[in-house]
């Protein structure tokens, strides 16, 4: 029985994606800031640890009461949505902190007993917004643009071990709470000259169009974890597709 250890499992992908894999007959170490074991149905395959992915000394425990995993699956993040003219250099840190450098150093943390085994896989979740350039978002996707960069390099360096890394990407989800954290880390910022731009951006979260689900994302993950020959990049969702293919 193979074991996935997953961040971000409060709400949204995380929390579908820890679903999926116990569905699936895994075993699932679920983390969160906050632990609360009654997000998933009960399960002696479910286990449910505090994890800070911005606190060493949280990453250390969890990986030592976590024991021997198959899967990291690093999912946890935010966002803030402003002009970047008006975000305090201190939010853009708080992006990084958790976007960029907890997925790092949680994965450093993981490494050693990959590389030992010869098997592993890190599945790094980070967004289609680093497939195509969008107002507002600036931090934020450069946050998850320096994650895709890591995983392409880190990708390299572990092939050697047996170890695979790959990239998720997914695209505006109307079953996150994406919209509402990107405001409320921005709220009361004075960017009273991009006001037009700033209404057209949130407005856009709520039209129609192709979206992506959180089974989409799960889905994903569950088949980079599992499928050897799956590329290194996987679009989530329909949009996150769209957006690739544009790339080509």
């Amino acid at each position: 029985m193979k074991t996935v250890l997953i961040t971000g499992c409060s709400s949204g992908f995380g929390l579908e994606i820890a679903r999926h894999f116990l569905e699936q007959g895994w075993q699932v170490i679920a983390t969160m800031r906050a632990p609360r074991a009654d997000l998933l149905p009960p399960s002696e395959r479910l286990r449910v640890l505090a994890l800070d992915v911005t606190d060493p000394q949280s990453i250390r425990r969890a990986v030592e009461t976590a024991g021997p995993i198959d899967v990291l699956v690093n999912n946890a993040g935010f966002g803030a949505a402003a002009p970047f003219e008006a975000m305090p250099v201190a939010t853009v840190r708080e992006i990084f902190d958790t976007n960029t450098f907890g997925t790092m150093a949680l994965t450093q943390a993981v490494l050693p007993q990959f590389r030992q085994r010869r098997s592993g896989v890190v599945i790094n979740i980070t967004s289609s917004v680093t497939y195509k350039a969008l107002p507002l978002l600036s931090a934020y996707r450069a946050s998850k643009a320096a994650v895709n960069a890591f995983t392409e390099s880190l990708a390299e360096e572990v092939k050697q071990f047996g170890v695979r890394a790959h990239l998720v990407l997914p695209g505006r989800s109307p079953e996150t709470r994406f919209a509402d954290n990107a405001q409320s880390h921005t709220a009361g910022l004075d960017h009273a000259a991009y006001a037009e731009l700033v209404t057209a951006l949130f407005a856009s979260f709520s039209e129609a169009g192709p979206v992506t689900y959180s089974q989409d994302v799960a889905q994903a993950v569950w088949r980079a974890a599992t499928d050897p020959s799956s590329p290194m990049r996987i679009p989530a969702g329909a949009d996150a597709e769209l957006w690739a293919a544009e790339q080509q």
